[in-house]
């Protein structure tokens, strides 16, 4: 029998191991099956903690797996690019399950055992189901090529890609999508639009030098470099997930702030949609504010519902607002009607949900990017 009480109490007592866990998980699927290594990157560094982290979140929280459905389905189209087969998930299951058993030990008992099966389960048949029917109407991958490369920010670690794919690729706003470029293959990494669909088929991408993947698109290729897209996942940043006709406040961090400019300039293609939507966007220099100018630009377009408030926390040369941009939404109180996005590096968007929770917002209203595995 599922016991949702249980199976949350038990993934705590396991993620206190913090990363001995994932390196368990893997050590034990790969040497029970080898045959799914080579669906992972070489180095394991930067990816062995998010499917574990990502299966035990959701599956330890599968009462609420309503919410979850429309991630649960994008992974399951996602993983088609890995070659993932219905046949692979029973693997993944049994090394979540030996990895639970192993750092519970006398706790894991027949009643934890069965919890933790049944969850699985139910998690599992979602992305297969998802990923069967995507079979029909969707490509594993789209290719795609660099078309415009530009560097930007003050410290020049910054990019600004626009992309054509040969076939169209349709998405949301607020939606992202891995990317594998030639230079690091099986190395997918996650990127947002940075406006939503357009007539011509372009995306645009901002891409910050963090980690392998990031630093030779900033740095390495250019215009006319090849590169694949998995399908488009999440729901959390896009206007679907919102009450209708809500106020929105939403808070950038660095190049988090391309989903939020797409959710923006889907909404200035609405007439009247009696929203009033407030950024507040920050960086740690003012030259880092890379997009401030074409948001300024947007903001004078639509002035009667949408203000943009940059901020920055530590270059005393710069005479707007300072601080911690969490810290700065936050001082102006609980804001009542308000449903919020957040986006940013993982210890910012901590902070931020912390100082909105102590002023008032309602955690429920709080909107993040989904885990990705």
């Amino acid at each position: 029998m599922l016991d949702p009480h249980l199976l949350r109490t038990t993934w705590a007592r396991v993620t206190q191991y913090g990363e001995q866990v994932p390196l368990y998980f893997y050590s034990h699927l790969f040497l029970s099956h080898p045959e799914v290594r080579p669906m992972f990157p070489p180095s394991m560094a930067a990816q062995r903690d998010r499917l574990v982290a990502a299966l035990g979140a959701v599956v330890a929280n599968v009462d609420d797996l309503g919410s979850a459905v429309p991630y649960l389905q994008g992974l399951g189209r996602d993983h088609r690019k890995f070659a993932v087969e219905p046949g692979h998930y029973p693997a993944v299951g049994a090394s979540l399950l030996a990895t639970l058993e192993h750092f519970l030990g006398a706790d894991w008992t027949p009643p934890v055992a069965e919890s933790w099966t049944e969850a699985y389960g139910i998690v599992s048949q979602v992305m297969v189901d998802a990923a069967a029917e995507a079979q029909h109407t969707s490509p594993p991958w789209w290719d795609a090529e660099i078309v415009a490369h530009e560097v930007l920010g003050g410290r020049r670690d910054i990019a600004r890609l626009t992309i054509a794919t040969r076939h169209p690729y349709p998405y949301a706003a607020g939606q992202s999508f891995t990317l594998e470029s030639a230079m690091a293959p099986a190395r997918w990494r996650f990127y947002t639009p940075a406006h939503p669909p357009r007539t011509d088929g372009l995306i645009e991408l901002h891409v910050k030098l963090i980690g392998t993947v990031s630093w030779q698109l900033v740095n390495v290729m250019g215009v006319g470099d090849r590169l694949r897209l998995g399908p488009p996942v999440g729901h959390q940043l896009t206007l679907a997930s919102t009450t209708p006709g809500s106020d929105l406040l939403l808070i950038a961090g660095s190049t988090g702030v391309a989903p939020l400019r797409a959710v923006i300039e889907e909404l200035a293609l609405v007439p009247d949609h009696g929203r009033r939507v407030t950024l507040y966007y920050g960086a740690r220099i003012a030259s880092d504010l890379y997009d401030l100018p074409r948001l300024r630009q947007l903001a004078e377009r639509n002035t009667s519902w949408l203000s943009i408030h940059p901020v920055v926390s530590d270059d005393y040369a710069w005479e707007g607002e300072r601080g911690l941009v969490g810290d700065v939404a936050a001082a102006r109180g609980g804001w009542p009607g308000h449903e919020v996005f957040i986006v940013g590096s993982a210890g910012m968007c901590e902070h931020t949900v912390a100082r909105l929770k102590e002023a008032g917002v309602v955690p429920g209203a709080i909107h993040l990017e989904e885990s990705q595995p």
